[in-house]
């Protein structure tokens, strides 16, 4: 690598992605080094980056050829695959660092290294924890697995600009995405332990209020965050809005830590993560229905109709009449 400053290169720009870039050209412009290139199938996607002096590309070539580490951000292990194969058959990567921080099954990072290192680039896994608010305040959690000199190279950019805290894992890649998994299940049974809190509570008659409060005074401000979700309608987005975390992604998330346990030597269950999937899926069915993308919190809504309540809480449902008197 070059003496000079590296130049830092964005692929991929969905709603976490864009936050994580906006915040590292942030960084960038703040400590005079060369702007942040970026590339996305959808370029327009990319104009709020522009406006604070992100440089965007005609291509994926056009991308690497401007830049010596390029962060990627893609939705799912089949998009990161065709994205490997193009850089790979298209791109000269010698020397290349890249740092993915898609969310996809530890097996399909392992492959995925290993045929950029094949190329002679390295490969770094940096899957983030964290909700599209979170990843724009700059506050995501990231764990990182790949080579130490390239580690050491992309730090700084890391802890303190896309991330609060960076985990160090060992240098196999797929341990990165073996933890995010982890946290994933976790997270997910978290989301269905407060959605039936919160239906025993409206069924029960203890006021909505008092349980959110208990949640956000003895277990903490993410679970307060994912209880506001549903008591504020988040769930279920307005006619319009992009959910906090969709849904699909939820169930993608979910369904590697079914597949990581069922892959287990003399296998194993991950019984809540089971229950839970079974909840999205209705989830995802009545959003079909409604023809609305709901968030991954809308367990809360499935975990209703199944205590006998409507999907919308009070509150949605007087959210989405005024939103339909006003377009009368």
């Amino acid at each position: 690598m070059s003496s000079q400053p590296q130049r830092l290169g964005w692929l991929g720009l969905g709603s976490m992605g864009l936050a994580m870039a906006q915040n590292v050209q942030k960084h960038l412009a703040k400590n005079g080094l060369p702007a942040l290139h970026y590339y996305n199938r959808t370029l327009a996607r990319g104009e709020p980056l522009a406006e604070i002096g992100g440089v965007p590309c005609n291509g994926i070539k056009d991308l690497v050829d401007s830049c010596d580490v390029i962060f990627i951000s893609l939705s799912d292990d089949k998009a990161l695959e065709t994205v490997i194969q193009l850089l790979i058959s298209t791109c000269d990567i010698n020397d290349k660092i890249f740092v993915d921080t898609t969310t996809v099954h530890p097996n399909t990072t392992s492959t995925v290294a290993d045929e950029i290192r094949h190329a002679h680039a390295s490969y770094i896994a940096a899957p983030v924890f964290g909700s599209t608010p979170v990843a724009q305040a700059g506050q995501l959690l990231m764990s990182i697995a790949g080579p130490d000199s390239a580690i050491e190279t992309v730090l700084p950019f890391l802890e303190g600009v896309i991330a609060r805290k960076v985990i160090r894992m060992h240098n196999q890649a797929s341990s990165a995405l073996l933890l995010k998994a982890t946290s994933n299940f976790i997270t997910a049974g978290l989301h269905y332990l407060i959605a039936e809190a919160h239906v025993l509570a409206e069924k029960a008659g203890l006021p909505s209020d008092a349980l959110e409060t208990l949640i956000h005074e003895n277990f903490g401000q993410y679970a307060y965050s994912v209880s506001q979700r549903m008591t504020q309608g988040s769930y279920y987005p307005a006619q319009g809005e992009r959910p906090i975390s969709a849904l699909e992604l939820g169930m993608k998330d979910v369904g590697i830590g079914l597949s990581i346990a069922k892959d287990c030597d003399k296998g194993m269950r991950l019984e809540v993560g089971e229950l839970v999937m079974r909840h999205m899926n209705q989830a995802m069915k009545y959003g079909e229905e409604q023809g609305r993308p709901l968030d991954s919190s809308s367990v809360f809504g499935a975990v209703r109709l199944n205590a006998g309540l409507g999907f919308e809480t009070q509150e949605v449902e007087d959210r989405e009449s005024e939103a339909e008197d006003l377009a009368r």
